[in-house]
């Protein structure tokens, strides 16, 4: 099996347990994880650990300190941003997935800021039929990677 052709993106993350999930999630998967600063948490956070386990040894992670630090390291890279968020129109398994793909997840508290819907190329929304106002960041980024890997791999 080749490794999944894609990046996961966390912009501003809240939550250390949420992050140290994706660390885990990406270090199992292959998937480089960028983390997009400020986060609203030291990285010595022991939620933070305790959810990334011994994978944090083996996360592929890159930190920006900000957005701006983020897009400038982007700019050599020949690839879509998509963002995953509630206010997106298309469902994410009617997504077509490219190689080099970012999928790009906002803060728990208040997602992204227009600047950053701005510069996307796609914005994705998870159907939630059940009628819940949104997933745990962790869980969302799972899914996506899910169908990311299934119609990449």
């Amino acid at each position: 099996m080749n490794p999944p052709r894609f990046r996961l993106a966390l912009y501003q993350p809240d939550i250390a347990g949420n992050t140290g999930a994706i660390l885990r999630l990406g270090a199992c998967l292959g998937v480089g994880v960028d983390v997009i600063g400020p986060a609203g948490f030291d990285f010595s956070d022991r939620a933070l650990k305790r959810a990334g386990m011994d994978y944090l040894a083996i996360a592929a992670l890159t930190r920006h300190d900000d957005w701006a630090a983020f897009v400038q390291t982007r700019k050599a890279a020949a690839s879509r941003l998509i963002l995953f968020t509630t206010s997106g129109a298309t469902p994410y398994t009617q997504f077509e997935f490219r190689s080099g793909d970012t999928l790009l997840f906002g803060r728990e508290s208040s997602g992204v800021p227009e600047e950053v819907h701005a510069a996307v190329e796609a914005r994705l929304l998870i159907p939630m039929p059940g009628g819940g106002r949104s997933l745990n960041l962790a869980l969302s980024a799972a899914m996506a990677a899910g169908e990311a890997m299934r119609q990449l791999d």
